[in-house]
């Protein structure tokens, strides 16, 4: 099971099911298969017990609890083999379920892993474990996957022909691939991003200033090399082995320039999958991974792995970890406990070697990422010191404390006291890449100079936080007393690193600790360079192809830039802290747990739609904005789901174009275009206004999945709207470069 992740089963009778225990109480199964790079041979052992003679995988068992398949798959594989490598050597490839010959038949679960060595493991290397392996032996992949299908009677069987046919089907792929056409693809996926300079004048800075922004960038320049981990934990060698090896071929550097904008191996835009595998990855080199040495054999060659999909932990919990472990684990211990295990600041591991039932444990920030951080926070103190601003100077000394002891409240109050020309955030903020859970949140750095005059006409919004709260289409017992007015201010990128891969966010809200929300509201940092750049050179093209003709003179800027404001402020209103039906208090958050980010970024697009139209009835926001700012939206909702329904943004946009589409506000025409329908989109924008916020404040979890499953998904219309912009190639979004880095 690898972090919860969602995998087909299929019957599997025959295999060896029994692993060579007698009727032990075991929970799944796990098979290991070691292939050799260059000879393309996977290694095959005969076994004795029920398998007497017959020859199998590398190595399989029976997991016994406590231990997890990954642990059970490593130590099978010292015990039998003789061979100890590290966890980045197993890559899960897929799991089956077969019944087992001993216990009475029953199904168990078996998981898949590949260990790919570049040279075959000389067979002397090898300590055979006799009571379970008394020979091992090379065989290409072919060959053995032609004695299966011929059933063998040598060979435990596998069924080829269904699920275990996908060893042959990966590795068939990985290594007979057409490299021209691999090139095309890469090239293809690259082409979606359109390339942007982001800068930004720094002539209202002073001299001291400029020098703080030096220090301030390198600390950021850390945060990145912190999110590298927090992606994946082979990710840091992959990232090196692309750089490395990028200038070797046309392939090579369109891995590495793909590679850059998604920050790991998986594409962001198609759903999480893999644009490279464990073949293009790192090699790494183990001289002592066998008891016994070899003459003239430098030791284990093999390639740093990573599955094909995305795993849902990322690296927050242990690969092979799924939720209901996790669950069973946190109902044991006390609540303090619980709220560490579930806070934004650690990560879940497993105890090395152990044989505790209780096998997870809690791992704070500053403990995992300390050699980084310590790095990070002595940059930032340093850029404290010589800073002329008193609250940047604030809100550096106190990130970089918060980054040594693990403690964010107090950063996150100066970051909102943060009134400084030079603007930063810095530290680990969203949750979007924890998809297990939505606990865990990554480390970001966005640093900018303040739009004086930009932020001076936005004040409205963040006065309006307590009358919107007050006016929410919701029961009004949800409602909050005491919202505070979201300060708001326009910055022009000038740099952001860690969590910024794939699509480029153009504002942001913050923090999303409940106590501050609660206590001080939030704040509102608003990209204005990255969003004009978003709207000339991806907004306007897909209005071009997608809206009514006689409409696409109604998206403007002013409406798409309005929006994000109003977005933006409605982060911070509506429910967060709530009282569960049994009176217990929670969060919206830990309630909704993987379905929080997607109905939070829906919630913020339709009521911050909503709020918009409720402010021009007050007379404060004009008029004007009435049409433009429902066919800007329209306009919005193409260039959203673009991102991929994985991507939150992406799914809580989907939800709200079909739904405004089956209430009639959205009209698709028989030229592929569509409209706004203004005599009934007011009334969809509330009623799933309504909808999303109530699911918030009940902490209804089967309600918002059920939403999602029903609204959150690629229909027709946007199945055809997404086929026109592939066909015409108007980017899905930019990458941005940033000049600043030339001059310090």
């Amino acid at each position: 099971m690898v972090c919860g992740a969602e995998k087909k089963r299929q019957l599997h009778r025959g295999g060896s099911g029994d692993y060579g225990h007698d009727d032990v109480e075991g929970r799944g199964g796990v098979h290991v298969w070691i292939f050799a790079e260059k000879t393309q041979q996977l290694l095959l052992v005969q076994r004795h017990h029920h398998f007497q003679g017959l020859w199998d995988a590398s190595t399989a068992a029976i997991i016994i609890s406590p231990h997890s398949p990954l642990t059970t798959a490593r130590r099978k594989l010292q015990q039998e083999l003789g061979v100890t490598l590290a966890e980045d050597g197993f890559e899960f490839i897929f799991s089956f379920l077969q019944q087992e010959r001993n216990n009475g038949g029953k199904e168990i679960n078996n998981d898949v892993y590949l260990v790919t060595t570049i040279d075959p493991i000389p067979l002397e290397a090898f300590t055979l474990q006799r009571e379970n392996v008394s020979a091992v032996k090379y065989v290409t992949y072919q060959e053995y996957e032609s004695l299966l299908a011929k059933n063998d009677p040598h060979y435990v069987p596998y069924d080829v022909h269904g699920q275990y046919a996908q060893l042959f089907e990966i590795i068939t792929k990985r290594y007979q691939e057409n490299t021209v056409a691999r090139t095309l693809a890469l090239q293809k996926q690259l082409n979606r991003y359109a390339p942007i300079s982001l800068n930004a004048e720094l002539t209202g800075l002073s001299d001291s200033d400029k020098d703080a922004l030096a220090l301030i960038v390198k600390a950021a320049a850390v945060i990145d090399e912190v999110f590298y981990v927090q992606s994946w934990y082979s990710n840091p060698d992959l990232r090196e082995w692309l750089k490395e090896h990028a200038d070797e071929s046309e392939l090579n550097k369109l891995k590495w320039s793909y590679y850059k904008i998604n920050k790991s191996p998986w594409s962001s835009l198609d759903k999480d999958e893999a644009f490279l595998t464990s073949a293009d990855s790192a090699i790494k080199v183990l001289p002592n991974a066998t008891t016994k040495t070899v003459t003239a054999w430098k030791g284990l060659e093999y390639r740093a792995a990573f599955p094909v999909q995305k795993p849902l932990c990322a690296n927050f919990y242990p690969q092979d970890m799924d939720k209901k472990e996790f669950e069973t684990w946190k109902g044991n211990l006390d609540k303090d406990q619980q709220k560490e295990a579930t806070g934004f600041f650690s990560v879940i591991k497993r105890h090395s070697n152990s044989d505790d039932d209780n096998d997870l444990h809690v791992v704070p920030y500053s403990q995992e990422y300390k050699s980084l951080l310590a790095k990070a926070a002595d940059l930032l103190h340093k850029a404290g010191d010589i800073t002329t601003s008193p609250s940047l100077k604030k809100l550096l000394h106190a990130k970089a404390d918060a980054f040594l002891s693990n403690d964010y409240y107090e950063s996150d109050i100066a970051w909102m006291d943060l009134d400084s020309k030079l603007d930063v955030t810095i530290g680990p903020y969203e949750t979007y890449e924890d998809k297990l859970f939505g606990y865990k949140a990554t480390f970001e750095a966005f640093i900018g100079i303040r739009d004086d005059k930009a932020t001076a006409q936005l004040k409205l919004f963040g006065d309006s936080m307590q009358l919107l709260e007050q006016n929410l289409p919701m029961d009004n017992a949800y409602k909050s007393e005491d919202v505070s007015a979201a300060p708001i201010r326009v910055i022009q990128l000038i740099y952001n690193a860690g969590d910024v891969k794939g699509p480029q966010i153009v504002a942001f809200n913050l923090p999303n600790d409940e106590r501050i929300v609660k206590e001080r509201g939030t704040s509102m940092v608003m990209l204005k360079n990255v969003q004009e750049a978003k709207f000339e050179r991806i907004l306007m093209p897909i209005a071009e192809l997608c809206v009514a003709k006689e409409q696409q003179e109604l998206v403007d800027f002013e409406s798409f830039f309005t929006h994000t404001i109003c977005h933006e402020c409605v982060h911070g209103i509506g429910p967060h802290t709530i009282t569960l039906p049994n009176g217990q208090k929670s969060t919206v958050r830990l309630e909704l747990q993987e379905f929080y980010s997607a109905i939070e970024e829906a919630k913020a697009d339709i009521v911050g739609l909503w709020a918009l139209r409720f402010l021009i009835s007050k007379g404060l926001l004009s008029e004007s904005l009435v049409k433009t700012m429902y066919v800007s939206f329209l306009a919005g909702c193409f260039r959203s789901v673009r991102f991929g329904l994985e991507e939150a943004h992406g799914k809580g946009q989907a939800l709200q174009f079909n739904w405004i589409h089956e209430k009639g506000g959205f009209v698709v025409h028989s030229d592929e275009t569509v409209s706004v329908e203004f005599s009934k989109i007011e009334d969809a924008v509330e009623s799933l206004s309504r909808e999303i916020l109530t699911i918030q404040a009940k902490g209804d979890k089967e309600a918002a999945a059920s939403l999602l499953d029903k609204y959150g998904v690629i229909t027709e219309p946007l199945k055809v709207a997404l086929k026109n912009l592939e066909t015409v190639e108007v980017p899905v979004d930019i990458v941005p470069n940033f000049p600043i880095l030339a001059q310090i």
